[in-house]
């Protein structure tokens, strides 16, 4: 039976996690890697070729953890419910996952991802696509499809969220729970309180 290596791609990039949440993207080379995870240099040059295939690695399993249940919540019905829940899961997610979110809120830029291959660069176009055709559709869904319309969504189930989560992490004794409702809320006041987007549907 072959033994199951020590070392495994997701377990260096769990290293690699940690220490862009503590230090930022700069501290994530592969000798740092190697040494946080206790590892020889050439079981991480084995799994990433370079530096740059490793930040993006990184950049590429936080978005689809982070994805996969965004995405879902935007295809809910009805889709007042859909913003909500789409909201609220940019903020759970970030109390359950500290570290990934840290990674998440940092962007593909701090990950060099002007360096990154070819391949990589379209695997993270690919997966921005999908989210924009997500929000897209919700867009539609709601009646709001104006490009101002489309724009307040954006601000509505995404930047107020990320918002909420970055101000409670500059605070240690922020209630992200209460932070949640309170987004919540305010979403609720404008996709399910009957208000009108601010320009014409159809």
């Amino acid at each position: 039976m072959s033994r199951k290596p020590a070392h495994n791609a997701d377990s260096l990039l769990d290293v690699a996690a940690g220490l862009a949440a503590a230090q930022g993207a700069g501290a994530v080379t592969m000798s740092a890697v190697a040494a946080a995870a206790g590892a020889p240099s050439g079981s991480v040059y084995y799994r990433f070729p370079d530096r740059a295939a490793l930040l993006a690695s990184l950049w590429l399993r936080t978005i689809d953890r982070f994805q996969s249940g965004y995405v879902a919540a935007l295809h809910t019905d009805p889709p007042q419910a859909a913003a909500v829940q789409a909201a609220r899961h940019v903020v759970d997610w970030s109390l359950r996952n500290p570290t990934e979110a840290a990674v998440l809120l940092a962007g593909p830029e701090s990950f060099g991802s002007a360096q990154w291959s070819a391949e990589a660069r379209a695997a993270a176009a690919a997966r921005q696509a999908r989210l924009d055709d997500a929000v897209r559709n919700l867009g539609d869904r709601l009646g709001w499809r104006s490009q101002v319309d489309r724009e307040r969504l954006a601000l509505l189930i995404i930047e107020l969220p990320y918002a909420a989560v970055r101000r409670c992490a500059r605070k240690p004794d922020a209630d992200l729970a209460r932070t949640a409702e309170a987004v919540d809320q305010m979403i609720r006041k404008v996709v399910g309180g009957g208000e009108t987007p601010a320009c014409g549907r159809g």
